[in-house]
């Protein structure tokens, strides 16, 4: 333990509680979010049982991939979900652009937050990733109209201009929007110890009183660390991935930070005997599945420049490699640091860590910084997604050609039409909200697989009933010998 983490004393709280992301943001980080809800609902009744005070089980990335890849409808997973789970649910969403790219009119966010209200979801989080808490707005309403508690984020990034005042400033921001938590966002897992003592400190004071979270990856090595500085700082909460899929891109492992709060003097509530259960089935699906386990990262001093989260890297090298150019990834990676810089300083994360990494790449392949500027780069620099964190440097807005008159500086919400109309008119009258969502999002060529039926879900499983489906379902194995309980038998399959 560091001298700093300690709780001061006569700290007014006890307890530090975990909100569980292995359904959610640890398969993303690790598994390309390929997490199926067949996977998810066997172990859902110890995850119950493991005592965490939330489970967040949606965002932008798991709706889409339920859509683009799993063909599952993301609608009838959060419904299950909230179903089986007596934990209350949090689900995530980007602002004004919920789970895509785009940006979508006011209606279209309220209609989405009566939805995920309906199928039982019982917090809100919500993050803009420019830090702009005007594109905010419509979801802190509409949420808190449908019943559910609002979890606001701030997103972590380094850079000149975002300083502790900085931070300060946008949660005063959203103390003024009355929201019931306020998360710092570290996409990165840029926070060091250091900067969370500075760092932390201010932002309980700003929050008045508001409960404070941590959701930081452990891409540098060091969030187990800032957690336990959060701890000592007052945060009430901290978001945490079980073991098997925790660290690496992921976040830090339940178990790591339950020890580290217990050694504070502070209550998790978390049940290790129920979390011993729900480790082991999800180390026993990443060897069943083929997916890797997380890793305990290395302190690599390069993410500090470029910044971009581990899995951009790990599929960029993947893009990379299939077209012949994987030896040119250093060389992208320094571009991205100085293309971030040209631009003020965005938060590398979706959709800017695209953005980003596209325009690197192209000034890197045509050996021309900024001979060509992709659409959403120049809308992002105009003001399009909301307000910028600096100015763009000069020699990008030279070669970007962008006039005055194109700047946009009213609340990106406010240049949108309302989207559910044209909707309405186009599927009809008995179109249910869910489908009319959906259309807002996607294509009809996407959606058409999601009228297929989702595979059926078990609800209870053992290590026994896992073995004995894993052998039934392999056509290589013609017999195996199992010791269990003291009692050895040869099953022949």
């Amino acid at each position: 333990m560091t001298q700093a983490a300690k709780v001061p004393a006569g700290t007014p709280r006890e307890t530090f509680e975990l909100v569980d992301v292995t359904l959610r943001d640890a398969h993303q980080c690790l598994w390309s979010t390929r997490m199926t809800t067949a996977m998810m609902t066997p172990i859902l009744e110890a995850i119950d049982h493991a005592g965490y005070g939330y489970v967040n089980i949606l965002g932008g990335a798991v709706f889409d991939v339920c859509v683009r890849y799993l063909h599952e409808n993301p609608w009838e997973r959060v419904g299950l979900l909230c179903e089986r789970l007596a934990t209350p649910c949090d689900g995530l969403t980007r602002g004004q652009s919920l789970y895509t790219f785009e940006l979508f009119p006011d209606d279209v966010i309220a209609l989405n937050s009566e939805a995920l209200a309906r199928r039982g979801i019982k917090v809100l989080t919500v993050y803009d990733a420019l830090n702009d808490n005007r594109n905010i707005e419509s979801s802190v309403k509409s949420g808190r109209e449908a019943g559910m508690k609002i979890n606001a984020m701030v997103t972590y990034t380094l850079s000149p201009v975002h300083t502790d005042a900085y931070y300060v400033e946008r949660v005063k921001e959203l103390v003024a929007l009355r929201t019931d938590f306020i998360s710092v966002k570290d996409p990165t897992g840029l926070l060091t110890p250091a900067r969370g003592r500075t760092l932390f400190p201010a932002l309980v004071a700003a929050a008045g009183g508001i409960p404070l979270k941590l959701h930081s990856h452990c891409q540098s090595g060091l969030a187990p660390a800032v957690y336990e500085v959060a701890m000592a700082s007052g945060f009430r909460y901290g978001y945490t991935a079980v073991e098997p899929l925790a660290n690496g891109a992921s976040l830090p492992a339940t178990e790591e930070i339950d020890d580290k709060a217990r050694a504070l003097g502070l209550r998790t509530g978390i049940d290790r005997g129920a979390l011993r259960e729900v480790s082991g089935y999800f180390d026993w699906l990443c060897e069943r599945e083929g997916k890797p386990h997380g890793k305990v990262a290395a302190y690599d001093p390069a993410l500090y420049e470029h910044q971009v989260p581990g899995g951009m890297i790990s599929n960029l090298k993947s893009q990379l490699e299939t077209m012949g150019m994987a030896a040119r990834l250093p060389e992208i990676l320094e571009e991205a640091a100085q293309v971030r810089q040209d631009l003020g300083y965005p938060i590398l994360v979706s959709p800017f860590a695209q953005y980003i990494i596209t325009q690197a790449v192209l000034n890197v392949v045509q050996g021309e910084r900024y001979k060509t500027i992709p659409d959403e780069v120049r809308k992002y620099a105009m003001g399009y997604y909301g307000k910028l964190a600096a100015k763009p440097a000069d020699a990008f807005w030279e070669r970007a050609n962008i006039k005055p008159e194109e700047i946009v500086t009213a609340r990106p919400g406010e240049h949108l039409a309302p989207g559910l109309p044209r909707l309405r008119r186009a599927l009809g009258k008995s179109a249910s909200d869910e489908d009319l969502l959906l259309h807002a999002f996607y294509d009809e060529a996407l959606l058409k697989s999601l009228r297929n039926p989702v595979p059926e879900c078990r609800f209870r499983t053992s290590p026994l009933h896992e073995l004995l489906g894993y052998l039934g379902a392999r056509a290589d194995i013609g017999y195996a010998r199992v010791r269990f309980a003291g009692t050895e038998m040869t099953i022949r399959i």
